[in-house]
């Protein structure tokens, strides 16, 4: 008897373990819209991009090879009646597992696999962009999420990034943002397909950008910012083949995508001494809405001297700060899954020393849903839930949306453009 309780009592936990399913202490935002969430894996081929690991010293140049994208896209589906909702999930374990250590693991999903598009309707698309290493599926919590709620979520795994596939450092500093700008035109142009299943289901007028660490490193350049010339990036990259990313050549915000109406840059890598990536007319080439997420403890891109430096230099941006107190570097990706909890390395990947993890997904998840439907679908609605104090008090300085005393540790900060 005792057995079979356990048994139950597993099971239990284990069907509730959707990343994009908030906790009951979640703030408003953050439950799951009305869509059903479909999902599919799409390969992309950017063609004849310079192979940067092959740079050649002696001629200057690196050899052209075709650069291949899997990408994971989760978008507003209809649910056959008494289909469940279900994926599984498989991702390699980050770092080098130890000996007899798991290498994989598997999670479920709330999303159906292949489901058919909702018809009728084209909804904006969300690129998200992960950090390194990572993968597509490393941030289920909010891509899930926010397909529920009428986005279609493409989440891209960066060659060369990937858990158990990671190369050298410099291919992804050359990649990143060009991977995120790939993919919405390849996006954009497969909604036009009427063969494809993203006809007529995206509107490739409204597109965001979400980065997390080094995928907001590449988010934030593909929202504008142009790269310093003096900063670690630039130097680290062989050759010319950084120039059109840096703030000073010739035509870099001529490539500006106007359908890029926001950006949301989590924890991103690149500003921090001393890499010194961006510079304030870097910076200012933001032009979009953005929103920032970070610990103010995160010791990999760091806090003071990194998020909030590229924050407060975002002037030409409607922007907001979100901060987790004591939170280190870890407030954008899924939650640790089993397999990582035996070693102390593999839990610290995933999982921060104070917050817990669901915690911080669902805050996140509250704050991008506003701002991606304010400045994205035009819902100005959610303006309010974004307009409150830096911090929740007792009385009138509870947060929209928060439950009584229970936005502690959290900070909202807000700067108009000058």
């Amino acid at each position: 008897m005792r057995l079979l309780a356990s048994l139950f009592a597993c099971s239990c936990c284990f069907a509730q373990t959707y990343y994009s399913v908030p906790p009951a202490d979640a703030p408003e935002l953050a439950a799951r819209g009305p869509w059903g969430v479909g999902v599919r894996t799409v390969e992309l081929v950017n063609p004849q991009q310079p192979d940067i690991l092959r740079f050649d010293k002696e001629t200057g140049k690196a050899p052209l090879s075709d650069r291949h994208l899997t990408v994971e896209i989760w978008y507003p589906a209809t649910i056959p009646a008494g289909t469940e909702e279900r994926v599984v999930y498989e991702s390699a374990m980050p770092g080098t597992p130890a000996v007899g250590a798991p290498t994989g693991f598997r999670f479920a999903g709330k999303a159906l696999r292949d489901a058919p598009p909702v018809s009728g309707h084209a909804f904006p698309l969300v690129v998200v962009s992960h950090g390194y290493p990572g993968s597509r599926t490393f941030m289920t919590w909010i891509t899930e999420n926010l397909a529920s709620k009428g986005y279609v979520v493409a989440a891209i795994d960066h060659t060369d990034s990937v858990f158990g596939q990671q190369r050298a450092f410099v291919s992804t500093l050359l990649n990143r943002a060009a991977d995120q700008t790939f993919t919405i035109d390849a996006l954009s142009e497969r909604s036009r397909d009427r063969g494809d299943f993203l006809h007529d289901v995206v509107d490739a007028s409204r597109v965001a950008i979400v980065g997390y660490s080094m995928g907001g490193h590449g988010a934030l350049a593909t929202a504008g910012a142009g790269y310093s010339r003096q900063g670690a990036s630039a130097k680290a990259i062989p050759g010319t083949y950084f120039d059109r990313w840096l703030a000073d050549s010739k035509g870099f915000q001529t490539r500006r995508r106007d359908q890029i109406k926001a950006v949301v840059a989590i924890a991103p890598w690149g500003n921090q001494p001393p890499q010194n990536n961006w510079d304030a007319e870097g910076l200012a080439g933001i032009r979009i809405p953005s929103l920032f997420i970070a610990g103010d403890q995160d010791d990999v891109s760091g806090f003071e001297q990194g998020t909030r430096k590229a924050f407060d230099g975002a002037v030409n941006s409607e922007r907001y700060l979100l901060v987790f107190e004591n939170a280190h570097h870890n407030v954008g990706g899924n939650p640790p899954p089993p397999e990582a909890l035996g070693t102390f390395e593999g839990r610290a990947f995933f999982d921060e020393p104070v917050w817990r993890k669901d915690r911080i997904a669902a805050i996140n998840q509250h704050f991008i849903t506003a701002f991606l439907d304010l400045y994205v679908k035009g819902d100005a609605s959610r303006r309010e839930y974004l307009t409150v104090p830096v911090k929740s008090g007792a009385g009138t300085q509870v947060w929209k949306g928060f439950q009584p005393r229970w936005a502690l540790g959290v900070e909202l900060h807000r700067s108009n453009p000058r």
